[in-house]
């Protein structure tokens, strides 16, 4: 199916009925690639790293930072392939290299294997990352673009409601390492022989897209067109802000709980809690996009998550801590999603891919720190409420920041009425 052919689609939900396969398949590979299940999975492995290898929490963590950095090496060289190789053939490799990174991990007697693991599901998972998902999905839906992304990204909270308490029981029945090999099974069992059955786009369809909608454009795209545009930098802050205080309290929410005093398992629950809040957020997210300015509903979810970071200051209960994983989680399901939507909408067809490649190594490099930033903190002064009180700063800027990006550009105005025009720049 083309670009013009799902244009022709007379109602909105036909996009849906024709990409049922494509739309389960990214849902899964979301849910499933080395960029969720990374930062969703870590945290129950913390503590008993620390107690049977005597490696401190900074070093562990530190794992997510050699991931990261060599992910942003990764996602550029996907842009870049995505010209040369199938999105399908990029996606199959990644999920393979992400579950062999994971197996390594799981034989890991030094810290050098340890990153080597992470390292290698990084990089090479980096083929299974957000950009093929989501440049997937931008080239098969128009009326629908923001919900569909947002069904697709979320499958990061579907991850990260089913891997902790998996983990935390594995682990706790069978050991740490055991709890990688389980970890391993999840790209390598269940989202390669999903994506290998359903998952078929047509790669010609964004350039399709970028010929129709850009004939007076007919030069390559120039990464100086990409810098030299003020959006790019508007969503990069504000993506980086709330990336770099997701992923850092993403892995400590669980050790910073139980130094409170939570039991392992219910504090396995809270993140469940801002897993499941990170799926109702990222639907909503992407359902009031296509019918209001994006940015704004942006701002609407992302700003509150400072609350939930002051509530996690000090000793919370188990309670506050649901209600703080419930607006932190809100915000985490926008982020990802608002970066693919905000990238589709703001810039041309043509240059989604390389544009987005370059947002997201970007926030790769703060996925990459924030942990081990946050885990150095603990490690200097025995509490997390410093990492809690940065967060809180970071998502009131990360949120409101978004409101100066402006009116959508005339190539990606609202095509149908319930679409709320953006306020005049």
């Amino acid at each position: 199916m083309t670009y013009a052919a799902s244009e022709a689609a007379s109602e909105p939900s036909g996009e849906f009925r024709q990409n049922w396969a494509l739309m389960i398949a990214s849902v899964f590979g979301c849910a499933l690639g080395m960029a969720a299940i990374a930062t969703h999975s870590i945290g129950p492995f913390i503590k008993p790293i620390e107690a049977e290898m005597g490696w401190s929490r900074t070093a562990i963590q530190a794992s997510l930072f050699f991931g990261q950095a060599l992910s942003a090496i990764g996602v550029i060289f996907t842009g870049i392939l995505l010209d040369r190789m199938s999105s399908r053939s990029l996606a199959l490799i990644g999920m393979a290299g992400t579950g062999m990174g994971f197996i390594i991990a799981s034989f890991s007697d030094n810290l050098m294997l340890f990153y080597a693991g992470y390292g290698l599901a990084a990089l090479i998972g980096s083929g299974a990352g957000f950009i093929i998902w989501s440049r997937a999905i931008a080239a098969r839906f128009h009326k629908r673009r923001g919900l569909a992304l947002a069904i697709a990204l979320s499958g990061t909270g579907i991850s990260g409601a089913v891997l902790p308490p998996v983990l935390v029981w594995t682990i706790a029945t069978y050991g740490w390492r055991m709890g990688y090999i389980a970890l391993a099974a999840f790209p390598l069992l269940i989202a390669l022989p999903v994506i290998f059955l359903l998952f078929r786009p047509n790669d010609d369809d964004m350039k399709v897209a970028g010929k129709d909608l850009a004939k007076t454009l007919p030069q390559p795209v120039r990464t100086i067109d990409i810098f030299s545009n003020y959006r790019y930098w508007v969503i990069l802050v504000s993506v980086f802000c709330v990336y770099f205080s997701v992923v850092g309290i993403l892995p400590n929410l669980i050790p910073a709980l139980t130094d409170a005093g939570i039991a392992a398992e219910r504090a396995a629950m809270a993140q469940v809690a801002l897993a499941l809040a990170m799926i109702v957020g990222r639907l909503l997210v992407g359902h009031l996009s296509d019918r209001f300015w994006a940015p704004a509903v942006g701002a609407l979810f992302l700003t509150p998550a400072a609350l939930g970071c002051y509530l996690l200051m000090a000793e919370p209960t188990f309670p506050i801590a649901i209600m703080a994983a419930i607006l932190i989680g809100a915000a985490t399901g926008a982020e990802v999603d608002l970066m693919a939507l905000l990238t589709s909408r703001y810039f041309k067809p043509h240059y989604f891919a390389r544009t987005y490649s370059y947002l997201y190594a970007a926030v790769a490099i703060a996925g990459g720190t924030a942990p081990m930033a946050f885990a150095a903190i603990y490690d200097r002064t025995g509490s997390y409420d410093s990492s809690f009180v940065t967060a809180c700063i970071m998502f009131l800027i990360g949120g409101p920041c978004l409101l100066l990006l402006g009116k959508y550009p005339e190539h990606a105005q609202p095509k149908h009425p319930e679409a709320a025009p953006a306020p005049a720049e």
